[in-house]
């Protein structure tokens, strides 16, 4: 069963060796992350699936040990999800064989992997799950049940930004339905309000470039009839694009 989760944005931006001289102008957002994050710990749970949105390369499942790389923007930093030795165990990852090269995460992994690192995650193992922008809202919520199923105390970490169209100079430009979309889902998030989440509009949030809609929607998934409430830590657009921060328990 579901017992917390964190909601937070995942631009390697968050990563001040990829941010550089601009990283002080997220530090309010690092912060809210801790916050959430330290409430995923205070659950204890027995597991943390990290969730987040990913390029058909990057969909699917990321065990525990997958590595991540932020070289492909510009740094040599790599992570690691999770225990680091956990990737010296053979696997048979989607019938591949355990031969087979390991998957590296997706930026949004990468970027949870991170933060995990950042604050000295050990509290239960954690595994990644890829999610692709099309995957339909019944998919996703069928996704999130059978995560809330898989141990007796769950957690998820959910990475994905809103809307990437709140300015000019946004990376798609100004839509004047992204402001109203983003405070939707703000007032969704920090409400756990899972029936909003559930309803979210796919076609306007493709539109408008958020790529948090299906991982949202897994939770929404996961938390159905769990009875958890929510707060809303961080809402704000820098650079045009929406980043939220929650935590459910």
């Amino acid at each position: 069963m579901l017992v917390a989760a964190a909601v937070c944005p995942c631009p390697p931006l968050l990563v001040p060796d990829v941010a550089a001289g601009a990283a002080p102008e997220l530090d309010a957002a690092r912060a809210a992350v801790t916050d959430a994050l330290g409430v995923l710990a205070a659950s204890r749970p027995d597991l943390l699936v990290v969730v987040g949105p990913a390029e058909k390369s990057g969909r699917g499942p990321h065990p525990e040990g997958t590595r991540g790389s932020f070289t492909g923007f510009g740094v040599d930093l790599d992570v690691c999800l999770g225990r680091p030795d956990a990737d010296d165990v053979d696997r048979d990852t989607d019938g591949a064989g355990s031969g087979s090269p390991e998957r590296e995460l997706p930026a949004s992994l990468a970027v949870a992997a991170w933060l995990l690192e950042r604050t000295g995650w050990s509290d239960a193992p954690v595994e990644g799950l890829g999610v692709g922008e099309p995957l339909e809202a019944e998919r996703c919520l069928q996704a999130g049940a059978r995560i809330g199923g898989r141990a007796g105390r769950v957690a998820l970490l959910v990475m994905g930004d809103a809307s990437a169209c709140r300015t000019l100079k946004a990376p798609g430009y100004l839509d004047e339905r992204a402001k109203d979309f983003d405070a939707e889902v703000a007032r969704a998030l920090g409400a756990a309000d899972v029936g909003a989440l559930k309803a979210l509009d796919a076609d306007l949030a493709y539109e408008l470039k958020a790529a948090g809609r299906a991982p949202w929607q897994v939770l929404a998934g996961a938390a159905e009839g769990a009875g958890l409430g929510g707060a809303l830590l961080y809402d704000d657009a820098p650079y045009g694009v929406g980043y939220l921060v929650a935590a459910w328990s």
